[in-house]
């Protein structure tokens, strides 16, 4: 068994990806989560708690949930994961791993927060081609929904579509395959790390300033 880590989990696509390649080396013991207290959804995936619980269970790996308030200062932020982080360390764990793969300011924004409580930062994906990451979590069988887009830059019709060779296919020039500047947002509900496939229905789409979101239930 390999050291203990915990994993930033958004229940997307991205942290899906990061877990497979995390479990041939270490032992992923936590899933970490933002859930944004208001509406009692994870934040920017807008995807139900209760979804996300039961991804957790399906994974069978224990869920840590950080509540915000929809209008949290960034300070509240750092605060609320700071007292989990610290939790963490002091039950023997050193290391966080994140599903980010190019935005240097992010990735250097967790390492200096990790690094002022003595722990670090792991990134499985960090550098590789987003096109080639997308076929591989497709091709693996991996199954995910697209919860919420980005009207700045996709249009209503990308929400709620299954996250497929279709969906890349029709993707515009200018947006990730894998939507890390924030394009779109995913919802993994089966694939080789679940014991089994997370059920849900398609609810409503709404939009909520510029997103669009798809609703699960």
């Amino acid at each position: 068994m390999g050291e203990r880590i915990i994993l930033a989990w958004s229940g997307g696509k991205d942290s899906s990806l990061a877990l497979y390649k995390l479990k041939e080396s270490y032992e992923v013991s936590a899933l970490i989560t933002t859930v944004t207290k208001n509406y009692d959804r994870i934040s920017m995936h807008g995807v139900r708690r209760k979804l996300l619980e039961a991804q957790a269970r399906s994974l069978d790996i224990p869920l840590s949930i950080v509540f915000i308030r929809k209008d949290a200062s960034n300070e509240e932020y750092e605060k609320a994961m700071k007292e989990l982080m610290l939790y963490y360390k002091d039950r023997g764990f050193e290391k966080v791993a994140f599903g980010d793969i190019f935005l240097e300011d992010v990735r250097r924004y967790r390492e200096e927060n990790l690094k002022k409580i003595g722990m670090s930062a792991l990134f499985p994906l960090w550098g590789e081609d987003t096109r080639k990451l997308a076929r591989e979590f497709i091709n693996l069988e991996f199954k995910a929904i697209v919860t919420a887009v980005d009207s700045k830059f996709l249009d209503r019709k990308f929400v709620g579509r299954i996250y497929d060779e279709d969906f890349l296919e029709d993707l515009p020039d200018n947006v990730d395959p894998c939507g890390e500047n924030g394009e779109f947002h995913t919802f993994v509900y089966d694939g080789p790390i679940f014991k089994n496939k997370v059920d849900f229905k398609i609810g409503e789409i709404v939009q909520r300033g510029r997103f669009y979101y798809c609703d699960l239930v």
